[in-house]
């Protein structure tokens, strides 16, 4: 069975990751996705971010729609002896592995990422074991291309620049496979979409349809999120 992972802050998931979600699922035949908030992103320790039941509470509400959609826990932090949830960082590593010991072998996972998040791939906690326990699917966007994708792997894995140059121009799409990764590289699914533009409209009270599921536009009404001082803890 083919699986895919999508894993991120969520804060909140918006059009932009479920258009994502389906085109990976339509092409490469996933039978699950799991969408796995994390409770504590790597990347945003030092920043606030709304609670993990919000978020949580977000991806359940909008992945009703597709029986493929799956929301995941595995990243929601384990709870410590006082009763609170653990706060350490969430690495994909760890997150890849923890899964996999519940698949069958014959399962093949895939992690979904946009082209903006793996550029940043070679700084990932065991970015070349990572690249090696999965196959990946890229997200592209225009502006992007090929080499860019070659060259933001680790050293080790990364072409030599005479071979990356001719792609200088090509768009990233297609499948690049080199020893230790493989990458299929999807183009024309992500969208104008920000997290960070939808909590600022949200935080001035303006419509968010256009960006979320109406359950989740309505959600963040409801709980008030956004609002200045609304934001907190995981």
């Amino acid at each position: 069975m083919n699986i895919g992972l999508f894993g991120g802050s969520f804060d909140p998931i918006h059009r932009g990751h479920l258009t994502l979600a389906q085109a990976a699922a339509d092409r490469f035949a996933l039978r699950q996705v799991l969408f796995v908030p994390a409770n504590v992103p790597p990347h945003k320790q030092k920043q606030p971010v709304t609670a993990f039941v919000h978020r949580y509470a977000m991806v359940t509400l909008a992945t009703q729609d597709d029986k493929r959609w799956m929301p995941s826990l595995l990243e929601a932090g384990e709870l410590g002896s006082g009763g609170g949830v653990a706060q350490t960082a969430n690495y994909s590593i760890d997150t890849v592995r923890r899964l996999k010991q519940t698949l069958k072998k014959a399962d093949r996972l895939f992690f979904l990422i946009g082209v903006d998040a793996f550029k940043d791939i070679a700084k990932w906690r065991e970015a070349r074991a990572l690249l090696a326990e999965c196959e990946f699917i890229v997200a592209s966007r225009p502006g992007f291309s090929l080499r860019d994708v070659a060259e933001s792997l680790p050293e080790g894995l990364r072409p030599p620049a005479a071979v990356t140059k001719p792609f200088q121009k090509q768009t990233a799409t297609g499948d690049l496979v080199l020893p230790g990764v493989t990458l299929h590289l999807l183009d024309g699914v992500q969208q104008n979409v920000s997290a960070t533009t939808i909590r600022a409209a949200a935080a001035q009270g303006r419509p968010l349809a256009k960006w979320l599921d109406p359950r989740v536009a309505e959600y963040v009404r409801k709980m008030g999120l956004y609002r200045k001082g609304a934001r907190g803890g995981g």
